[in-house]
């Protein structure tokens, strides 16, 4: 599990095809370092990896077709950064709000403005994911907790504070590029149960005419 509080932004070295997968090299600060193992789970812009090989400062993950083909990751090249977060640890303190790491989609990036008056980012999200944000809601962008500002028509608008600018890729993304989003899990669930409620109570009253 991770908080969503992103840790660091570091390089990613390399990304290195194989068949039916693809390895990222990253390299990791000491803190980030500190007591890290083979198989343990590392948030990479969002997306939960393991870890597979350690090599000085350089961490290795490997990341599936699946797993590709689900995130932003694929769109990654050597030399970019990516948002990184260790697995959060028992008692550890939540800033943000509990993720798991497992991006829901992926959302193109519709606008996005960096000013100095303000910033924010707009993106469009599949209908079947839209249905689960709410203004106000949380959400898991890059693997950063962030507040929705406002839906419309399923574009997603998410205000940027100065910090979460610093800590975070996001000014580094710009217009028709992708963001991994991964949905609040309790939201999902509370508008599926509402879902087939409303489903089953039109259906029986749909019998009884």
């Amino acid at each position: 599990m991770y908080t969503g509080i992103v840790q660091a932004v570091r390089p990613l070295l390399a990304v290195t095809p194989y068949p039916g997968h693809r390895q990222f090299t990253v390299d990791l600060t000491p803190e980030l370092l500190d007591d890290l193992k083979i198989g343990a789970s590392v948030s990479v812009e969002g997306t939960c990896l393991s870890v597979t090989e350690i090599d000085g400062t350089q961490v290795k993950f490997d990341a599936m077709n699946a797993t590709l083909e689900r995130t932003n990751l694929r769109c990654l090249t050597a030399g970019q950064s990516v948002n990184i977060e260790r697995s959060a640890k028992m008692n550890a303190e939540v800033g943000g709000h509990l993720m798991a790491g497992h991006i829901a989609t992926t959302a193109e990036i519709v606008e996005q403005v960096i000013e100095e008056t303000g910033a924010f980012i707009r993106f469009r999200m599949p209908a079947q994911w839209a249905k689960y944000v709410f203004p106000r809601g949380f959400l898991g962008v890059n693997g950063c907790s962030l507040t929705v500002a406002d839906v419309d028509d399923n574009v997603i608008t998410i205000n940027l504070i100065p910090e979460t600018l610093r800590q975070t890729t996001f000014a580094h993304y710009k217009a028709g590029e992708l963001l991994n989003i991964e949905v609040d899990h309790q939201t999902m669930v509370l508008v599926d149960v509402v879902e087939r409620t409303l489903k089953g109570t039109l259906a029986r009253e749909t019998l009884l005419r």
